[in-house]
């Protein structure tokens, strides 16, 4: 990883959009700051496309793509993507999975999440788990005394041995029914909202995150950039960021946007 410095002011220029996590990405101990927010804005309004691609979940995002100055979100690790319709005063809901296929899925995955529940003592469902449309997310620092990482290590596992996708965050293991991705559906929503095609284009978005489940996207985007805490990480992250910031969490994510608009 090279240091943020290192990112030359003629690809800053060249950047049309900023995707970046919102958990220890965005927010600092779990807060989203003002000044975070003013810069997330300040790239709105510069003319970037501006997307959180989270973890979190459905009704926190039905939330950001009304209210924050964004021009889309994907949640739930990839489970879909909504955008606020400026034209049609609406908000615009795209998942991967089928309504019924949604619902079939919430049986195989209350059965997982009861069998963590019973065989990793200290973990807990997240507390977002009720807003939650097509995964489970189990919280193993959020709001439970920290986990040891090999206490995380065999959450994940059991998803993985019941045949779920498993993604560590830096505060949920999540899981769910699919082969999707952050990275996957980052793709959809740039075809189908603005008939985008990321794969010939990539050179002109940055994405920033902090943990194992940005890897697609570090691994994908030739300018993927990591706030100074994903070094907690590194052992758990074989697709490292380009770049890493000098900044932690929210703080980390400013400095980038600093970067980018002193291009402008």
């Amino acid at each position: 990883m090279r240091s943020l410095a290192e990112f030359c002011p003629e690809s800053r220029a060249g950047i049309r959009g900023v995707l970046f996590d919102i958990d220890d990405t965005l927010t600092t101990a779990g807060r989203l700051t003002a000044g975070v927010y003013a810069a997330v804005e300040a790239l709105k309004n510069a003319g970037l496309i501006v997307v959180p691609i989270t973890g979190r979940p459905g009704g926190w995002c039905d939330h950001i793509a009304r209210m924050w100055p964004v021009d889309g979100v994907v949640g739930e690790n990839g489970a879909f993507y909504f955008f606020f319709d400026e034209i049609e005063h609406k908000l615009k809901q795209r998942f991967v999975k089928a309504p019924g296929e949604r619902e079939s899925d919430r049986e195989k995955l209350l059965h997982v999440a009861k069998r963590i529940l019973r065989d990793v003592p200290g973990s807990a469902m997240a507390s977002d788990q009720p807003y939650r449309e097509a995964d489970i997310a189990v919280d193993f620092c959020e709001d439970v005394a920290a986990l040891p990482i090999e206490q995380i290590q065999r959450i994940k596992s059991i998803m993985e041995s019941e045949g779920l996708t498993a993604k560590i965050s830096s505060i949920h293991v999540n899981g769910w029914l699919g082969s999707y991705d952050k990275l996957s559906t980052t793709k959809l929503f740039f075809q189908e909202r603005f008939a985008i095609d990321l794969d010939s284009r990539k050179a002109e978005f940055v994405f920033i995150g902090d943990s194992p489940n940005d890897q697609p996207m570090f691994a994908y985007f030739t300018h993927s950039v990591g706030v100074a805490n994903v070094r907690n990480f590194l052992d758990m992250i074989s697709n490292k960021p380009a770049f890493v910031t000098e900044a932690a969490c929210g703080a980390g994510f400013a400095e980038l946007a600093n970067a980018l608009l002193s291009t402008r």
